[in-house]
């Protein structure tokens, strides 16, 4: 992964456990006041809500435990590879695409970056300029070619 989707997922991390959980510990406080827990249902929603921020927390703390961050000085625009922004042709429509291959975690269609893990992105590793690429894709078979590589830091 990136630098940048890396301290954004420490940044996401951080808000959680300073800001989300004493919230959350405050609504189930605020619920308990009220009485009866066996009926209380404001209550069972916010230990319902507690457990959901929880395992998104243990989820962060794992994907953050096991990020490898890519040094984008040492890839190479010979090949498509993650961290590569790929510029390429629909041979069908004509239109031109650009996409940023990024890990599972950075992937932001409208800012133009796909998982390594989509189909799009798996049909293109390992490709080069000029290539055209059949790719096979729910909607059936994409085919493009490739007009450029690049590695934007």
């Amino acid at each position: 992964m990136s630098q940048e989707g890396y301290d954004k997922l420490v940044a996401e991390l951080k808000r959680l456990e300073s800001v989300e959980r004493p919230k959350a510990s405050a609504a189930i406080a605020e619920a308990a006041d009220k009485g009866d827990l066996s009926e209380n249902s404001e209550y069972d929603a916010a230990k319902e809500a507690q457990a959901h921020l929880e395992a998104k927390i243990n989820d962060l703390k794992m994907t953050i435990s096991q990020a490898k961050i890519v040094d984008v000085s040492r890839l190479s625009t010979d090949t498509v590879q993650l961290m590569s922004t790929v510029t390429m042709t629909n041979l069908t429509t004509h239109r031109q695409m650009k996409y940023t291959i990024v890990s599972e975690s950075e992937a932001n269609l409208k800012q133009g970056k796909i998982s390594i893990k989509t189909p799009i992105a798996q049909g293109l590793l390992n490709k080069k300029v000029g290539d055209d690429v059949e790719i096979s894709i729910p909607r059936g078979k994409l085919r493009v070619h490739i007009d450029g590589i690049a590695i934007e830091a």
